[in-house]
């Protein structure tokens, strides 16, 4: 059995892992998610949210060691986290998720990628600290291949996203690689281009990347065959 803790990405919370959670208690694990901060039910301003108060809230989150999976954004409070305490971090799983690369920001590595399918569809604060996403394109960035009504149920809930954790640097060292990780590539993906995702593990071990057919949210899209692939990496 493997005790799963999951971490939500840009503008949602722990919301998103409504249909996955019974699927990974179904096949005998543990697993619950977290907001971060300024997501979901908590109530952190925008001007309060760092990058290390992301990974902060993560590892107060841990009691006894976890299979950590990082969603998108989430993949740089995950690894964060690992770097400072890499003894409550069974195992890293990336889910269509950024790796942090050097010195470089998430932001920076968004540019990075070969086109921007998301940018489209973002609203940024006037003040320049936060951002949403037009709800009447939620769908295509995030949803297209979810059941029908899945938008709906998101764009009630998707919020604000702070700016400032995308622009911070997350170096990471020998606390970080002493972790065993592993990537889920998602091959429809309308938010991370695929090719990206391909690119930020080319040089990983074939054993520790996984693929599924689904865009952004396999959550939603396939939550049953996102557990069983979940499970079979824990093992």
């Amino acid at each position: 059995m493997a005790n799963f803790l999951l971490i939500h990405g840009s503008c949602h919370g722990a919301w998103c892992w409504r249909d996955l959670i019974p699927e990974l208690t179904a096949l005998g694990h543990r697993a619950r998610a977290i907001d971060l901060p300024g997501h979901g039910s908590d109530l952190t301003s925008i001007a309060d949210i760092t990058l290390q108060s992301y990974a902060d809230a993560i590892l107060s989150a841990i009691d006894t060691p976890v299979t950590l999976v990082g969603h998108s954004m989430g993949g740089y409070p995950v690894s964060r986290a690992a770097e400072q305490a890499p003894e409550k971090i069974d195992r890293l799983i990336y889910l269509c998720a950024y790796v942090p690369k050097g010195d470089m920001t998430l932001a920076e590595m968004r540019r990075e990628a070969p086109y921007q399918p998301l940018m489209p569809a973002v609203i940024r604060a006037e003040d320049g600290k936060s951002f949403r996403i037009d709800p009447s394109m939620t769908r295509d960035v995030f949803y297209h291949d979810c059941p029908e009504g899945t938008e709906c149920y998101a764009n009630t809930r998707l919020c604000a996203q702070a700016v400032a954790p995308q622009e911070t640097p997350c170096p990471l060292g020998a606390n970080y690689a002493s972790v065993p990780r592993s990537y889920i590539r998602c091959m429809d993906d309308r938010t991370i281009p695929p090719e990206y995702q391909v690119t930020m593990t080319e040089d990983w071990p074939a054993a520790d990347v996984h693929e599924m057919p689904t865009g952004h949210s396999p959550f939603f899209a396939d939550p049953g065959g996102l557990a069983t692939l979940l499970s079979q990496i824990a093992r």
